[in-house]
């Protein structure tokens, strides 16, 4: 596959699936090891591919990756992929995936912010790790509250019908001096990054946060903060940003992106601007950069 396909939609999952003479779900390990090769881990070496099934019917890709010159806090993990890919295409529910190495604890936590994250069935394709498993399913499928059963989450913070990370919502966030019409690249990544900003996820900060990338080819990229109730798990902008470039960018090197935009609240307890400058001068040294405020 020349460019990699990070969603597949319901239609070419069933015809996979018929051709194996397989269900849709019993599809998703038998998607993981191809996932797996377009990690981009040139740290670990350690290639992580996770595969998750939305309740539209289409299948979601997600993949690990680091960033040589940084703390490895920086990385995205497959699981966080996975989220943000379906966050991205406006998948309201994952109930089932397949991963192929045991989900860490920085994962575990981050699912949590899905809506009934215990009830959610994963099943691991790494042998060593799934062998003999007394909570699997018949089919090798375990409820995610299995792996983390004294768990900490949205419900200990937040009111119960609050929007969790996959539910629409709006932060209803402006900036003064947007003009709606304007034309051109810094007007759109304006307009894009504070759209973006209007969905992120942060209750627990109350400092959501968007971003807007544009390659060299003029294609624009987007990614929304996310926050765990753990606090560390939480992902940032320009990370999200980055899963919509490999996932929509044809798989190209970081140098490509020669511009960016960060929309913040000027007074937020929770900022975004430094990680986020130092993240693209060392990935695209010449990449512009500008921070809007909004309100």
């Amino acid at each position: 596959m020349d460019k990699p396909t990070f969603v597949i939609s319901p239609k070419e999952a069933e015809s996979a699936a018929n051709q194996l003479g397989v269900s849709v779900l019993q599809l998703l390990p038998s998607l993981v090891n191809p996932a797996k090769s377009f990690a981009r881990p040139p740290i670990s070496k350690f290639h992580v591919g996770a595969v998750g099934l939305g309740s539209s019917g289409r299948i979601f890709l997600g993949v690990n990756v680091e960033f040589p010159g940084l703390p490895l806090h920086h990385s995205i993990h497959a699981e966080q992929f996975l989220v943000t890919n379906l966050t991205l295409n406006d998948e309201r529910h994952l109930r089932h995936f397949a991963v192929s190495a045991a989900p860490c604890g920085h994962c575990r936590q981050f699912l949590q912010e899905i809506r009934d994250a215990s009830e959610i069935r994963l099943v691991i394709t790494d042998p060593n790790a799934a062998a003999a498993d007394p909570d699997a399913d018949s089919d090798g499928f375990l409820r995610l509250g299995s792996i983390l059963p004294h768990r900490f989450g949205p419900e200990d913070l937040l009111d119960r019908d609050f929007p969790l990370i996959l539910e629409r919502h709006d932060n209803n966030l402006a900036i003064s001096d947007l003009d709606p019409i304007s034309n051109g690249n810094a007007a759109e990544l304006k307009r894009t990054a504070l759209a973006a900003a209007n969905r992120s996820y942060a209750p627990y900060s109350l400092c959501p946060s968007g971003v807007a990338l544009v390659d060299c080819d003029g294609k624009v990229y987007r990614g929304w903060y996310m926050e765990s109730a753990a606090y560390n798990p939480s992902l940032g902008p320009v990370q999200a940003a980055l899963v919509d470039y490999i996932a929509n960018g044809g798989g190209g090197g970081y140098e490509r992106i020669v511009g960016a935009v960060l929309v913040e609240k000027e007074d937020a307890v929770v900022r975004q601007e430094h990680t986020a400058r130092l993240l693209l001068q060392m990935i695209s040294p010449k990449c512009d950069f500008i921070v809007y405020n909004c309100h």
